[in-house]
């Protein structure tokens, strides 16, 4: 599978190519603030298929975390790109919204960090949860 993908105003685009490694809904609290209080849909990609085409993105690094804690951004609109994790250094970890034809996701295998949901969240059926998850 190959994808590309970019932020809202145009100003950085990426492609990403292999087959995903993983495709989640998670549902941790720091996600909720990334979507506005909604899971967070992600890809996860080898980063030897990963390459920015266009622009140069802004980090934002959250030293406290276990998890996942780099946001990669778009310094111009503010779209969250992507999220970078010490527990899985050789991928990252595209948001589905980002790329030029979401549907190409199709359903997450995986919903994790349910501990965190919201009564307004929705939970699909036939999909595995962890109320707590982390890589390793």
């Amino acid at each position: 599978m190959d994808v590309q993908g970019g932020c809202y105003c145009g100003a950085i685009r990426y492609e990403a190519k292999g087959e995903p490694q993983m495709k989640l809904q998670c549902h941790c609290r720091q996600c909720q603030y990334f979507t506005g209080g909604h899971p967070n849909v992600v890809m996860g990609m080898l980063n030897a298929g990963f390459s920015f085409t266009k622009g140069t993105p802004k980090e934002f690094c959250k030293s406290d975390l276990e998890g996942a804690r780099t946001r990669v951004f778009c310094g111009d609109c503010g779209t969250h790109l992507l999220t970078l994790s010490p527990s899985l250094p050789d991928g990252v970890l595209i948001k589905v919204g980002t790329l030029d034809d979401p549907s190409v996701f199709g359903m997450p295998n995986v919903a994790i960090q349910t501990a965190d949901s919201q009564s307004f969240h929705h939970h699909l059926e036939n999909v595995p949860s962890h109320e707590r998850w982390v890589a390793k």
